[in-house]
C-alpha cells in the first residue's frame, strides 16, 4: 500500500519581529484538501508533528468571515470526523522515512515558527530526497525545506524550481509588516528558483520529486500532482522523475 506522511506544525503562534505573538497554526484547508485526497486514493496516511504535539488549526482558517461559510463548514466537519487521527500524531523524530512514498507539508504560519528550523524535519526531507521520494508542500509549508542540510552542509534544494505563498500575498493578507522574515524572499536568497502565479490563484510547480503549491487555493491541485506521481511510480518502479509539469 502507498504510504504518505503528512507533517504538521506543532506551533500555535508566530513570533513577530518585535516579539509580539500572532496566533496561528496549520491552515485547515491545506491539510484537509491533501489528507482527504490521499485517503480517497486509498493511501495509508500517517500524521506526524514535532514531539508528537497535537496540531493547532489556525482559527482564521475556520472563520467564515475569512474563508466563507461553505469552506468553514466543510473544514470543521472533516476535522471533527478525523479528530482521533489528528489528536494522535506520530513523533517526527521517530519517523523512518524509508517506509513512506511521500512526505507532505501543509502550511499556515506554523511552519515559519517551528518546521523551518526543526532538525528532525530536515533529516526526513534529506532522506526522502536522497531516495527520490515525492516531497510536497503548500503555502507556508515550503518553509520546512529550509531545515534540510545535506552531508556537505549544503541546502539540497538549491537551484530547484518551487513556489510558496508569495511576498505579495503575505502583504495582501496583512502579515508582511513586522514579519521576522518573508518566506518567498528567503527561499530565493537560499538559492531556490522561485516561481509564482497570480495572487490567490491556483499555481503548482513540479521539479522532479519536489512539488510545491503557492497558496490554499493550490492545495487540491498539489494533491492531484502528488497522486499522479505516486501512480506513475507504482506502475513503473523504475520511474525516474518525468513528473507532471507545472500546473496553473
Amino acid at each position: 500500500m502507498t504510504k504518505v506522511l503528512i507533517v504538521l506544525s506543532a506551533a500555535d503562534k508566530w513570533t513577530r519581529a518585535d516579539g509580539s505573538i500572532y496566533e496561528s497554526g496549520v491552515w485547515a484547508q491545506e491539510f484537509v484538501d491533501l489528507d482527504e485526497a490521499f485517503v480517497k486514493a486509498g493511501y495509508q496516511v500517517d500524521l506526524a508533528s514535532p514531539g508528537g504535539v497535537i496540531p493547532t488549526m489556525d482559527k482564521k482558517s475556520l472563520d467564515p468571515k475569512v474563508v466563507g461559510d461553505d469552506i468553514a463548514d466543510q473544514m470543521r466537519s472533516y476535522l471533527a470526523s478525523n479528530a482521533e487521527r489528528i489528536e494522535q500524531p506520530l513523533v517526527l523524530a521517530n519517523i523512518d522515512t524509508s517506509t513512506y512514498d511521500a512526505v507532505v507539508v501543509p502550511g499556515g504560519h506554523g511552519p515559519v515558527e517551528d518546521l523551518y528550523k526543526d532538525p528532525d524535519m530536515g533529516r526526513v526531507l534529506v532522506e526522502a530526497d536522497k531516495r527520490s521520494k515525492v516531497i510536497a508542500a503548500v503555502c507556508h509549508g515550503p518553509a520546512a525545506l529550509l531545515a534540510a542540510t545535506d552531508a556537505d552542509g549544503q541546502w539540497p534544494f538549491a537551484g530547484r524550481r518551487m513556489t510558496s505563498l508569495t511576498d505579495e500575498e503575505e502583504i495582501e493578507f496583512g502579515t508582511a509588516d513586522n514579519a521576522p522574515w518573508l518566506l518567498a524572499d528567503t527561499l530565493r536568497k537560499k538559492g531556490a528558483h522561485f516561481e509564482q502565479g497570480r495572487n490567490w490563484g491556483t499555481f503548482v510547480v513540479t521539479d522532479g520529486n519536489l512539488m510545491t503549491g503557492q497558496n490554499p487555493q493550490s492545495s487540491s491541485k498539489l494533491a492531484e500532482a502528488v497522486i499522479g506521481a505516486l501512480s506513475a511510480t507504482r506502475a513503473d518502479p523504475a520511474y525516474s522523475g518525468s513528473y507532471p509539469a507545472a500546473l496553473k
